[in-house]
């Protein structure tokens, strides 16, 4: 841009002076340019005459003229063009002027904008580093919470644990009286069991000894009907032991003890046979309160039925397991 203003600002002296270069020569032209007016024909003979009786004396001074006007016009020539250098170099320097303004103020402009540039990468360095301090206060902020919430996690752990622990001995304190009862609940079927059979014996002998009585019978006939008695009473016993046993050894065949099941659990049923043996019903007397635990012991009954070695037990001992209880334990089926 400063080179088209350049060029555009030379041109303008250059012209001007052509211009007057132009304006002397057009002058030197018309003073050289002879007079137009005319004369007579008459007055031409005599023109001529004294023209040539004038020549002598006129050249000179027309040619002092002309060297006059010559060295006038070489003057004007040389005014004019010095002229023309003047405004030009007026003009050369108000451009040159102009020149140094520009540069001068382009300069000032690249300082400005360097100075803006300075100071943005000064503002730009200080955002830097305060959002790098951010970040780090952020980071460390984070990993205090991380530490919290770590430590929070295994505190509640621990309780969790401990709660566990708690409740796993309240559990075994739990399971241990609950086999300490049925312990002591089975010691007291057991006694009452053999308090029964006592009573049994002992009615089926005092059955005898009446008999022996009304019949009227010697000493030897009492003596012998008692031993008999004895004698069948051992053998009714024997055979519902057997009997018993074989029970017992059928349903721990077909039970099938659910997987996941705590040891301890105990469920009593209720058997109701038939004198053939066939099962007429199985309940829970005593549940062991697990349901899918007491539905296996029921299943177990059912699976083993009938149980058809019942005929041969004697009619009383029939009639002792035509209704009697079993007892589920894992591993010790009474």
């Amino acid at each position: 841009m400063a080179r088209e203003e350049h060029r555009v600002g030379y041109g303008l002296p250059a012209l001007l002076a052509i211009g007057v270069h132009l304006l002397v020569v057009g002058l030197s032209m018309l003073s050289l340019v002879p007079s137009a007016r005319t004369e007579p024909p008459s007055a031409a003979v005599v023109q001529a005459t004294l023209v040539s009786t004038e020549t002598a004396t006129d050249q000179a001074q027309r040619a002092q003229e002309a060297r006059a006007r010559a060295a006038a016009r070489q003057q004007a020539e040389a005014e004019a063009a010095r002229e023309a250098e003047r405004q030009a170099q007026e003009v050369e320097a108000r451009q040159a002027q102009e020149q140094a303004a520009r540069e001068a103020a382009e300069a000032e402009s690249q300082r400005q904008a360097a100075e803006e540039a300075r100071v943005e990468a000064q503002r730009r360095a200080e955002e830097a580093e305060r959002q790098a301090r951010l970040r780090e206060e952020q980071a460390a902020e984070q990993e205090a919470e991380r530490q919290r919430q770590a430590e929070e996690q295994r505190r509640r752990e621990e309780e969790a644990e401990r709660q566990r622990q708690a409740e796993e001995q309240r559990r075994r304190e739990e399971e241990a009286e609950r086999q300490r009862q049925a312990e002591e609940q089975r010691r007291r079927e057991e006694e009452a069991e053999r308090q029964r059979q006592a009573e049994e014996q002992r009615r089926r002998e005092e059955a005898a000894r009446r008999a022996a009585e009304a019949a009227g019978g010697s000493l030897d006939s009492l003596i012998a009907s008692e031993q008999e008695a004895i004698a069948n009473a051992r053998q009714a016993t024997e055979a519902a032991n057997g009997f018993q046993a074989l029970v017992r050894r059928a349903v721990e065949q077909a039970w099938i003890i659910p997987p996941g099941s705590v040891d301890g659990l105990e469920a009593t049923l209720a058997l109701n046979l038939l004198p053939t043996g066939e099962l007429v019903g199985v309940s829970v007397v005593r549940g062991s309160g697990d349901a899918g635990f007491d539905r296996s012991a029921l299943q177990a009954v059912e699976r083993a039925a009938p149980f058809r070695e019942m005929r041969q037990l004697p009619a009383a001992a029939q009639s002792q397991f035509r209704q009697f209880n079993l007892r589920f334990r894992p591993g010790d089926i009474r």
